[in-house]
């Protein structure tokens, strides 16, 4: 980067207390062309965009406002972040008002209910822009990524001023200029892409613990899932990088980090030279400084006896492993494209169960799938009962146009769906409250996270198996790792006493 001028800040603290490097954007000459490699090429672009902040501010008397609405998962939140980080590099205040300069909601299609709110909220910016001339508005995210979703917005919503997808998040300060230098609706989205640029600004949520992309898109298929055409195929970044970004962020005071990926299981088969994710975690928890290590998500037909023997020998690989489940009926899985069956997966997790007796296994559960019937119901509910789950996301489905499940012959009607739900929603409450209770009179090392919303004498930590426990203490403590007497469960989360330390366990 040298040749072109850029130089890097001394780590700076942000009124968040989080510390990340800067780039001195005054050294950046806007009149020449643009470079072409990228991240230079971007940190060009912000360059660019810092000069209308600028004239933004010398006509309004303050600098624009921008919201960053995250609506999907942890890679939406780690890529949100991504985007605050240029928007605060080129001049903006980061704020949560929606009734801001510019409002860019990063969007969610799992679930069509997640494209509905995006329509309503939307709704409501209009509103707001009318008021406000210099209102700005962009949406991203996977909801982009449906060709329907564009068509629809160009037709209903021509007040947008930017669109973008999955693919070319690392372009925001360029299409930031187009929008900026445009009075038409800017639509720049991508079908796929080969490209990992990940050297920008990140304007982290918690200056202590982070996401970290190991990987993007997904190879798997689930007949109900929009993932694999809204995030296109596997792609894995470079173990050197994801190390080289984890020291980084140790060294601005990050104790915990959570590596992300559609299927972290699968990491490194597409590398020019093939590395195993226990194999990544093994390099991984060879930095020193790094407390914990979390991992999300790990498709059951990819785990393999490596990573479990990986997990048990780890004294920073958090006591908790996140493996979806969907349905506990061979036939359901079959038609769901899982590629493992009832069995398979019992035996799985009991294995895990044997190996680390201490670990805390969640899942996600489909009800409603088409074709499902009742005893396919009670199958799911002989596999929590068998697994004992310590939580369970439980969903009904949802039918998402453009997979191969929405055009499914024997939708289940909307009263059997719901009288599923139910049932399976009770023994997954009944089984985890009980896996959380096991806990209870032991001393247990908690993350400080935050101050207690609804108690401000409290603060809330959250356990090694994920567990969130709340005891006195203030926010000096935020970000440290603090030894906690669990002295009364609540069914999923705990009222504690700060301990001594040698009291931990």
């Amino acid at each position: 980067m040298g040749r072109t001028g850029y130089i890097l800040y001394n780590r700076k603290e942000r009124k968040s207390r989080e510390m990340y490097y800067d780039i001195n954007l005054d050294n950046i000459d806007i009149n020449a062309a643009p470079p072409t490699e990228e991240s230079a090429r971007q940190y060009y672009f912000m360059a660019k965009c810092r000069e209308w902040v600028k004239d933004f501010e010398q006509k309004q008397g303050r600098l624009p406002r921008s919201c960053v609405v995250n609506m999907g998962c942890q890679m939406n939140a780690r890529d949100s972040e991504k985007l605050s980080g240029i928007l605060e590099t080129i001049g903006y205040e980061l704020t949560e008002d929606e009734n801001a300069d510019f409002v860019i909601f990063n969007t969610c299609t799992v679930r069509d209910n997640a494209n509905q709110r995006v329509y309503g909220r939307l709704g409501h910016l209009n509103s707001l822009k009318k008021k406000n001339p210099h209102m700005k508005i962009a949406l991203c995210g996977c909801m982009m990524q449906e060709h329907s979703v564009i068509e629809k917005i160009r037709k209903s919503y021509r007040f947008v001023d930017l669109i973008f997808g999955t693919h070319n998040i690392y372009k925001f300060a360029e299409l930031l200029t187009v929008m900026f230098e445009s009075r038409d609706m800017v639509v720049d989205v991508w079908k796929d892409t080969d490209q990992i640029v990940e050297n920008l600004p990140v304007e982290r949520k918690y200056p202590f613990k982070s996401g970290i992309n190991i990987m993007f898109g997904c190879n798997n298929f689930c007949s109900y899932c929009i993932v694999p055409y809204v995030r296109g195929r596997e792609r894995s970044r470079n173990p050197e990088d994801i190390l080289a970004e984890i020291r980084r962020l140790v060294s601005e005071g990050v104790v915990e980090v959570m590596l992300l990926g559609q299927n972290v299981n699968s990491y490194g088969r597409n590398l020019a030279r093939p590395m195993t994710f226990a194999g990544l975690l093994r390099e991984v928890e060879k930095i020193e400084g790094l407390e914990r290590i979390r991992f999300m998500t790990s498709h059951p037909k990819d785990l393999s006896d490596e990573l479990i023997q990986v997990m048990k020998e780890s004294k920073k690989i958090c006591r908790h492993l996140h493996l979806p489940l969907q349905s506990g009926s061979t036939r359901i899985l079959e038609a769901m494209n899982r590629r493992y069956t009832k069995e398979q997966y019992l035996a799985l997790a009991l294995k895990i169960r044997e190996e680390i007796p201490d670990i805390a296994l969640t899942t996600d559960i489909i009800v409603g799938f088409p074709g499902e019937k009742p005893e396919d119901v009670e199958e799911t509910i002989d596999v929590i009962r068998q697994v004992q789950y310590d939580n369970a996301f439980t969903f009904i489905y949802s039918k998402r146009t453009g997979t191969p499940a929405a055009a499914m012959e024997n939708q289940v009607p909307e009263d059997v769906v719901k009288e599923g739900f139910d049932k399976v929603l009770k023994v997954v409450q009944d089984t985890a409250r009980n896996r959380v209770a096991l806990l209870e009179g032991q001393v247990q090392k908690a993350l400080v996270e935050e101050v207690n919303q609804q108690d401000p004498s409290l603060i809330t930590g959250r356990l090694s198996n994920n567990t969130i426990v709340h005891f006195k203490g203030d926010g000096s403590l935020i970000g440290q790792i603090v030894p906690v007497y669990l002295k009364e469960c609540h069914g999923f989360y705990y009222l504690g006493e700060i301990r001594d330390e040698s009291c931990a366990q």
